[in-house]
């Protein structure tokens, strides 16, 4: 049965740089986005994930997840990516926005002519029908709905914030590969976490 969500949801299109930030979706449940190049609201209900070249020659250029949106709080870089404490944008603030599951999309949404996309907001019935990221695209007296809602929705979220706790069970192993954790002492290193 093909995935579909509510015609009236907000949908927020963002770049995924690399395979690793779609492993840490998928297995943290956490997406980043640099405040510095945000869109003005992040409290949508879906998040898409558009995939870009470094994503090789079958999975670039499109869209094959989504996931709902559970909450954002405000960061920095170094507190996300705590391997790369050296990182040239370390103490950037970055947005953490909380997201559930990973859906499939039964058939990718392909980029087309659009290959560089940063975000773009849509709704659920344009996703549902979509097969290109044209298709997305919030076109006439629909864009004035759209701005419309986001404008309720930023009111009413005043801010950012976290709706849900994560209930992550990861082993011990899986933390260790992805944030290079000695394991020798695990509750020295994982107390931060």
């Amino acid at each position: 049965m093909p995935i579909q969500v509510a015609n009236n949801a907000l949908i927020l299109i963002g770049i995924l740089p690399s395979a690793r930030d779609l492993d840490i979706a998928r297995m943290l449940g956490w997406y980043r986005i640099p405040l510095k190049s945000s869109p003005k609201v992040i409290d949508v209900d879906y998040f898409a994930f558009y995939q870009g070249a470094s994503f090789g020659e079958e999975h670039r250029w499109r869209i094959e997840y989504l996931a709902e949106y559970r909450g954002h709080e405000l960061t920095t870089r170094r507190e996300l990516l705590r391997e790369e404490r050296d990182h040239p944008r370390a103490n950037e603030e970055y947005y953490k926005v909380q997201i559930g599951p990973l859906i499939a999309i039964d058939a990718p949404i392909l980029a087309d002519k659009w290959k560089r996309i940063t975000f773009l907001y849509s709704t659920g019935e344009l996703l549902n029908q979509a097969l290109t990221v044209n298709d997305l695209v919030v076109r006439s007296e629909e864009r004035e709905i759209l701005w419309k809602s986001l404008r309720e929705r930023n009111q009413q979220s005043n801010g950012y914030k976290t709706t849900h706790d994560l209930d992550l069970h990861l082993d011990l192993a899986t933390l260790s590969q992805l944030f290079d954790i000695d394991t020798r002492h695990p509750t020295d290193d994982l107390k931060d976490y």
